[in-house]
C-alpha cells in the first residue's frame, strides 16, 4: 500500500534538489536595500461621488456636508437646514502614493473607497478634490471616473448578491501632481543606501564591493546603512547610483532562525540551522469516547416512564516510536530527515522544536508568531 508523502518527505525533497545547486551566486546592490529618500510618500484626500444610481449615503451628514461645499464653488448656497438626501452620491475617502522625484503635471493613479453606508459608487464621477501629504501641503489633485470590480444587487423581499467590493475602485491616472517633493537629492555631500535588513556582514561586503569600484568612496554608518561620497550635479549622481546598484555582491548567510506560526502549523526553518547533541522521544496518545445512549421502556401497565440510558465506550490507544538521537552539529537536513522519521505532524513538530530550544540543542533564534 503506498503512502501520500508528508510535508516532511517534500521538504527532504526540497534539500536535496538544493544540494545540488550552483555555487552562491553575486546578488546585485539594488536587490538588497535602496538610497535613502528615494521612497513614495503617501497622500490622502476626502471626496464626494457623484452619478450613483440610487446606492449613495442618502442622508450621511458627511455626504451632505460635502454637496454644500461643492455647490458653493458654483454660487448656489443651500438654505440652513434643507438637506438634499443625497442617495446619488457619496463620501469617499481617497489614497495614493507619490513616487520618487515626481514633478507637477505627472499623473498617478488613486484608491476610492466609500465612508459611509454606499451599496457601490458603480457609475460613479468623483469631484475634483485634493490629496494631502503628512505635512498637510497639498501635492496633488485628483477627478473622474471610477472603474469598480464588484456588483452589488438587493432584490425587493430583501436577499442581496454581491460580488467582490463594489465600494471601494480606482482612477488611473486621476490624480495630477501639483507639487514635487524636495529630497534633497543633488545638494547633499553624502549619499546614504539602506539595506533591507540590519547584518553587519552585508554592509561591510557592500561597502568593500563600492570602494574596490570606486575607491575611497564608502564608509559604513551601521550595520544597515552605508554612506557614499557624492559630488557633481544631478547627471553625476545618477550614474554613480547606477554603477553603485548594479555591483555583485555575495549575500552573507543569514542567522539561524525557525520561523513557527502557531495558528497555522506552518514552521520554516533556514539552513543556517544547527542541532547539537540531544535524544528525542516523541509519543502519541490519543483517546477516543463512543457515546451510545439507549432508550429502556416501562414494562406494559407498570406506571413507568420511559428513560434513556446512558451508555459510554472509552478506548485509549498509544502510539509508540522510539528515540533517536541528533548527532552534534547536525544539519538542516539531518534535523528533517529525523523528524521525517517520526512521522509527526506539523502542530507536533513544533514542540519538538521548542523542547530542542530549551533544552539547548537548537543552535538558532526560536520565533513563534
Amino acid at each position: 500500500m503506498t503512502q501520500r508523502p508528508t510535508l516532511f518527505t517534500l521538504f527532504a525533497l526540497l534539500l536535496a534538489g538544493l544540494a545540488f545547486a550552483g555555487p552562491a551566486h553575486a546578488e546585485r546592490i539594488k536587490d538588497m536595500g535602496q538610497f535613502q529618500g528615494l521612497r513614495a510618500n503617501q497622500l490622502t484626500g476626502y471626496g464626494l461621488v457623484v452619478g450613483l444610481a440610487g446606492t449613495g449615503d442618502d442622508s450621511l451628514d458627511y455626504s451632505t456636508l460635502g454637496m454644500k461645499g461643492a455647490v458653493s464653488r458654483f454660487g448656489l448656497t443651500l438654505p440652513p437646514g434643507v438637506n438634499p438626501a443625497l442617495k446619488n452620491a457619496a463620501a469617499v475617502m481617497i489614497t495614493a502614493e507619490l513616487p520618487p522625484f515626481a514633478k507637477p503635471g505627472q499623473r498617478l493613479d488613486v484608491t476610492v473607497s466609500a465612508i459611509g453606508k454606499a451599496k457601490s459608487l458603480r457609475g460613479g464621477t468623483l469631484v475634483l478634490a485634493p490629496l494631502y501629504g503628512a505635512d498637510g501641503q497639498i501635492y496633488a489633485m485628483v477627478q473622474g471616473n471610477l472603474v469598480i470590480g464588484g456588483l452589488g444587487v438587493d432584490a425587493a423581499d430583501g436577499s442581496k448578491l454581491t460580488v467582490n467590493v463594489p465600494s471601494s475602485g480606482r482612477i488611473a491616472g486621476g490624480a495630477t501632481v501639483e507639487r514635487a517633493v524636495d529630497t534633497g537629492f543633488a545638494t547633499a555631500s553624502y549619499l546614504t543606501f539602506n539595506l533591507h535588513q540590519f547584518d553587519a556582514t552585508n554592509a561591510k561586503r557592500v561597502t568593500d564591493a563600492i570602494n574596490a569600484a570606486i575607491p575611497g568612496t564608502a564608509s559604513m554608518i551601521d550595520g544597515a546603512s552605508i554612506a557614499i561620497r557624492a559630488s557633481g550635479n544631478g547627471d553625476e549622481r545618477m550614474r554613480l547610483m547606477s554603477k553603485i546598484e548594479n555591483l555583485g555582491v555575495t549575500r552573507a548567510e543569514p542567522p539561524a532562525k525557525v520561523i513557527v506560526n502557531a495558528r497555522t502549523g506552518t514552521v520554516v526553518i533556514n539552513g543556517a540551522v544547527r542541532v547539537g547533541t540531544a535524544a528525542v522521544s516523541h509519543g502519541k496518545l490519543t483517546v477516543s469516547i463512543k457515546e451510545a445512549p439507549m432508550v429502556v421502556q416501562p414494562a406494559p401497565f407498570s406506571r413507568g416512564q420511559t428513560a434513556i440510558e446512558p451508555s459510554s465506550e472509552i478506548e485509549v490507544a498509544e502510539d509508540y516510536r522510539p528515540a533517536f538521537l541528533m548527532e552534534p552539529n547536525a544539519s538542516l537536513s539531518d534535523l528533517v530527515d529525523s523528524i521525517n522519521r517520526l512521522g509527526v505532524p506539523p502542530g507536533d513538530l513544533v514542540a519538538i522544536l521548542e523542547a530542542l530550544s530549551q533544552a539547548g540543542a537548537l543552535t538558532a533564534e526560536l520565533v513563534i508568531i
